[in-house]
């Protein structure tokens, strides 16, 4: 089984230096597309391989590079960011790839670049990332000195600066115009759209954002084609993903498997199962933000279509348990406090209806409910969900508590019935 993100990361050693990574076959992608191929040529490659973005939406990748306008005033820049502020709870892959292998990461941003032909480029990354950071910069540094940064890379006449900018740290950044907000030094908060980022992005101009995962696999595609990386996947859709794992089970962790491993497998061979003693209850299959899957759905495909197809989203393909011991009505008030607090405030349904369904779940959970708010928190579900607010922060935050109320609805009930959690 190939595994190409994670191959040359070796858990408790260094990350490769520039020589070490050279020394695997490190850069020949960058000698390849900006030497070989133009860079309509990259884009066309990326297109053809269908690589969907590993950030959590799975919007086609290439698609979104040919959004951006080629013939656009030389005499203005256009800016590559990558998104490495991954705050999305129960999530860790990006930082395995950031501290593991931090010059794959920017390889793949020199190559895509070129293929956009933006010549900044910008790593935004999660404050508390301090080993990632030091890592990042270093490579960085290395790569400027042996010139696959800097100005006329490789004698190709094509120029790159690449910058890490250590985000002040807010899960609204996972909103890529929120980024760029901030990333200008502005208030964190999403951006009207039209126009996208592909026309109107960094400062104005046109500007790519992309996820750790999705930009480390650039390299690869380049070097090995877009029939090598569909041949990797389980499904119609190529490549391998980095899933995750976590909750009462015996192996917590991330690996790099084939796309469409079953969560089955995920759960009972890699994460080796429940601990002694506890069962499993439901998950959330990508991230906190997506809907609760239970025990009938353990045999779905964990790749982008077929997990929808289940009633919730592939998200970022990690993992989060719910087992019989914990109670439910406390797991979902946990994840709906962090929403409530990382609200940007922007608009009404998220600012307002968030802590209010925080202090409903306290309530519930305290003993002192009432059933009527069964059909508050229904409602609220509801009125943050898909084009009611102005960004996907609470329609994310809803899918738990929406998913939640129908699979656990009577656990919510005997809260109420029993004036007390039957956890405590």
């Amino acid at each position: 089984m190939e595994r190409p993100l994670t191959k040359h990361i070796k858990p408790g050693s260094a990350a490769y230096n520039l020589k070490e990574y050279k020394q695997v076959g490190g850069y020949n992608g960058v000698t390849k597309a900006l030497i070989n191929m133009a860079p309509g040529e990259v884009t066309n490659l990326v297109k053809a391989s269908n690589l969907l973005g590993r950030g959590g939406a799975g919007f086609p990748t290439g698609v979104k590079w040919s959004l951006i306008p080629m013939d656009v005033d030389r005499n203005g820049p256009k800016y590559l960011v990558c998104n490495a502020d991954e705050m999305e709870p129960g999530t860790f892959k990006d930082r395995y790839l950031l501290e593991g292998n931090p010059h794959q990461l920017i390889e793949g941003m020199i190559i895509s670049a070129y293929a956009i032909q933006a010549e900044k480029a910008y790593i935004f990354l999660r404050w508390a990332y301090k080993k990632a950071e030091a890592g990042l910069c270093k490579a960085i540094d290395e790569a400027y000195k042996a010139g696959y940064l800097g100005k006329n890379i490789l004698g190709s006449g094509f120029n790159l600066d690449l910058y890490v900018h250590s985000s002040a740290g807010r899960y609204i950044c996972g909103e890529e115009t929120a980024l760029l907000n901030s990333l200008e030094g502005k208030r964190a908060v999403p951006r009207t759209k039209p126009p996208f980022p592909a026309i109107s992005g960094l400062f104005g101009r046109p500007t790519v954002v992309n996820n750790v995962e999705t930009l480390s696999w650039i390299s690869h595609l380049v070097e090995n084609g877009a029939d090598w990386f569909k041949g990797l996947s389980l499904t119609a859709t190529g490549g391998t993903k980095l899933y995750g794992v976590s909750g009462k089970v015996k192996n917590p962790g991330t690996w790099e498997l084939p796309l469409g491993t079953t969560m089955r497998e995920l759960l009972e061979d890699h994460a080796g199962g429940m601990i002694a003693g506890h069962k499993f209850r439901g998950v959330l299959p990508g991230g906190a933000s997506t809907d609760f899957l239970i025990e009938e759905h353990l045999d779905v495909k964990m790749d982008f279509t077929t997990v929808a197809a289940a009633g919730s989203r592939l998200g970022t393909g990690t993992m989060i348990i719910l087992d019989d011991k914990t109670c439910p009505v406390a797991f979902i008030h946990n994840i709906e406090k962090f929403f409530a607090l990382e609200s940007c405030g922007w608009c009404t349904p998220c600012r307002e209806g968030l802590p209010w369904v925080e202090k409903m779940l306290v309530s519930i959970e305290e003993g002192t409910g009432i059933m009527e708010y069964i059909d508050l928190l229904n409602f609220n579900a509801k009125y943050m969900g898909p084009g009611n607010t102005f960004c996907a922060h609470a329609p994310g935050a809803a899918e738990p508590l929406q998913s939640g109320l129908r699979y656990f609805h009577d656990d919510f009930v005997k809260h109420i019935t029993d004036k007390k959690c039957p956890w405590r």
